[in-house]
């Protein structure tokens, strides 16, 4: 056969047709990879190993290979945004957990992209599909409480989206999660009551249908019933996560003929309301009313006296979320990862033992 018209042969032992251009497709056949494996290293993604990265680059020097500068521009546009899809009434949690996400993604080469909605619409489901779809979401932080709903991440295993759930337990049998176990936060909270003294408490929790509510609501009553204090059911007001509704809440326990001599309220905005109308009715924290919050948000501190809470660390779960997405994934698929961030309480001058 004459010289000029033998086919190319790479070291792999792969013939490419003489005159013929590599393609994506001959150096993932080549090297023994996918083509989005191949596709990621041309863009430089951290999702690749450094083994596998060398030895691709070197095929790809051997036989010539030159990116189609298109389609490379196609790629990047679909594996280099990630998703934050909530539905939280609480701005300064969102703010927090955009930080930690911020920060797994710097130097990264993936960009953060955010998508409000309002869970308890009958179309946000869809709205949240186009927005992955729209944008070609490389994956998607699931933010409390959205997080919580299993049809949502039906609607993206369907799609092939990857994506991360935040949630007070784990969720479902498959998922990346991020837990933040709200019910031991809750309970050392009512530990922390009791050991003072405190035995008529009462609790301003979340919405039902939040599980992070359920939860903290499940572990403050239950520390409560193992030291022997049951909560009855005039002294859990149900509110909505918001300075407002915590004002509303507070306004019923503390107008009752018999006041409570602790609050535990599920979040820090909440607490700020109790603050507002112990205010206004001339009643003293802590020396005639304890509060204690959750989150411990910036807004803890600057209350005064300075708000006892317990602390989740919102930006190191934003942070924990997006790594997981953008760590590579390879022989992980359909399986169940988990990381954990444990709430501890932070105790300041909001609380002290009861007056005789």
């Amino acid at each position: 056969m004459p010289a000029s018209s033998k086919p190319k042969k790479s070291t792999a032992g792969i013939a490419l047709p003489h005159g013929k251009n590599a393609t994506i497709n001959d150096i993932a056949r080549l090297a023994g990879v996918s083509k989005k494996t191949v596709s990621r290293i041309i863009n430089h993604s951290p999702l690749v190993r450094q083994d596998t990265r060398e030895r691709v680059e070197a095929l790809m020097r051997e036989v010539g290979y030159v990116p189609d500068p298109l389609a490379r521009g196609l790629a990047f546009r679909r594996s280099f945004l990630i998703g934050m899809v909530y539905d939280n009434p609480t701005a300064q949690f969102i703010v927090n957990m955009q930080y930690g996400a911020l920060d797994a993604l710097r130097d990264s080469g993936f960009e953060l992209v955010v998508h409000p909605c309002d869970s308890r619409s009958p179309g946000y489901i869809d709205g949240v599909r186009r927005f992955v779809q729209q944008q070609k979401l490389h994956g998607v932080m699931l933010v409390p409480r959205v997080s919580e709903d299993q049809a949502l991440a039906d609607m993206l295993d369907e799609i092939g989206c990857r994506y991360t759930r935040i949630a007070a337990l784990p969720l479902g049998e498959k998922s990346k999660m991020v837990v933040t176990h709200d019910r031991d936060g809750a309970a050392e909270a009512a530990d922390y009551l009791q050991t003072l003294g405190h035995r008529d408490i009462a609790m301003i929790t979340g919405p039902g249908h939040y599980r992070s509510a359920v939860e903290r609501t499940a572990g403050f009553t239950g520390a409560l019933a193992n030291r022997g204090i049951e909560l009855p059911k005039s002294r859990i007001i149900e509110a909505g996560y918001t300075f407002e509704s915590g004002v509303a809440a507070a306004e019923k326990l503390l107008s009752a003929k018999k006041r409570p001599t602790a609050i535990f309220c599920a979040n820090d905005e909440m607490a700020a309301g109790v603050y507002r109308v112990a205010l206004r009715a001339g009643i003293r924290i802590p020396q005639q009313l304890s509060v204690i919050g959750y989150d411990d948000s910036p807004l803890a501190s600057r209350l005064w006296p300075p708000l006892t809470s317990v602390r989740r660390d919102t930006r190191d779960t934003g942070r924990i979320a997006a790594a997981m997405l953008i760590q590579p994934d390879e022989g992980n698929h359909g399986t169940r990862t988990v990381a954990s961030v444990r709430p501890h309480l932070v105790v300041r001058d909001s609380c002290q033992p009861p007056e005789d």
